[in-house]
């Protein structure tokens, strides 16, 4: 098999101008695609596995978007969460390298949720990336069995909650206020940055927004990532549950001081503390005082954290092991 190699340029000295003609003129088999450095305003689709994407540096390449959530359609219906993304990924084993991927409508009270990245796919890896919103940077699919509000997971999802999706970030920022990286998919995010926006309000947002389908053995797992932010001490949460089963793992995680000491909010649903499971190991830094975190969530063991590597949480039946690509 051939795979096919083929440059982007927004100045026109390579194969395309546009990324989204590059990616759809790949065949079944898949391809590379090197994208030079430049602002590519254009709302992306993957729909074709094993598609590889590597810009230029990562601060210089630059795929952007801005719609969102409180946009009116054509038919005068709201645009919804799942259809503001501006990169969607719906093919597996894909990998991106050097990006930064951003939808730049604006904060929530003025767009409501306008993602980023929207994964819907199995074996999705980012490396030295920065994907950049508010509200909802960040999508995991897949989608709860049924949303709270009829009608509102409008979007390209394939909506199937025995779906099982994992995700690799490796050495990448992602920056967001409310809820910012959520849903049910398995995430491994290993040596990140992970930014909060200043909303100048008491409390500034919430990390994550799990939605672990039961039964699931892993949600997203943070492994000496760094949590920062301007904001104000003690007014951004580590998480709290889109659905009552929520799993996430902060592994020796340097927090700073906006993190608040409780750590995890229950979503105003106190049968959520019983089922959630919220996690911490060794954490540093102004925002890790373990003594005041809710007494739902846990403090690991060195034997338990042990268990929360690349392999356990992402190799599954096939073995795949994003570290070696």
């Amino acid at each position: 098999m051939i795979l096919k190699y083929i440059t982007v340029s927004i100045t026109g000295d390579g194969d395309y101008v546009s990324l989204q003609e590059a990616i759809d003129s790949l065949g079944p088999e898949g391809g590379r695609i090197h994208i030079k450095n430049g602002i590519y305003y254009e709302k992306i689709h993957v729909r074709t596995n094993n598609i590889t994407l590597i810009g230029e540096d990562p601060e210089k390449t630059i795929l952007t978007f801005d719609d969102y959530a409180l946009k009116e359609t054509e038919e005068g219906e709201k645009l919804g969460t799942f259809r503001s993304y501006s990169f969607y990924i719906g093919a597996e084993n894909f990998i991106a390298k050097n990006l930064t991927i951003q939808n730049t409508a604006g904060p929530g009270s003025k767009a409501g949720q306008a993602v980023a990245v929207y994964v819907d796919a199995d074996r999705v890896a980012f490396y030295h990336c920065f994907l950049k919103a508010w509200q909802d940077t960040l999508f995991l699919s897949p989608l709860p069995p049924s949303p709270i509000i009829p009608g509102s997971f409008k979007g390209p999802g394939k909506n199937q909650a025995d779906l099982c999706h994992r995700s690799y970030f490796y050495d990448c920022s992602i920056q967001g206020d409310v809820d910012f990286i959520f849903g049910g998919g398995i995430a491994y995010f290993d040596q990140c940055k992970i930014i909060s926006n200043d909303l100048n309000k008491d409390i500034n947002g919430y990390v994550t927004a799990a939605s672990t389908p039961q039964g699931q053995p892993w949600g997203f797992v943070f492994h000496r990532c760094s949590l920062v932010s301007d904001c104000k001490p003690n007014s951004v949460y580590l998480g709290r549950p889109w659905r009552n089963y929520a799993k996430t793992a902060f592994i020796s995680c340097d927090l700073g001081a906006h993190i608040c000491k409780e750590g995890w909010h229950n979503w105003n649903k106190p049968e959520s503390e019983a089922t959630v499971c919220y996690e911490e190991y060794a954490s540093v830094g102004a925002g890790a005082n373990s003594f005041k975190r809710v007494p739902w969530s846990r403090q690991l063991s060195s034997k338990e954290a042990q268990t929360y590597t690349v392999l356990n949480v992402l190799s599954g039946d096939d073995g795949w092991n994003p570290t070696l690509l």
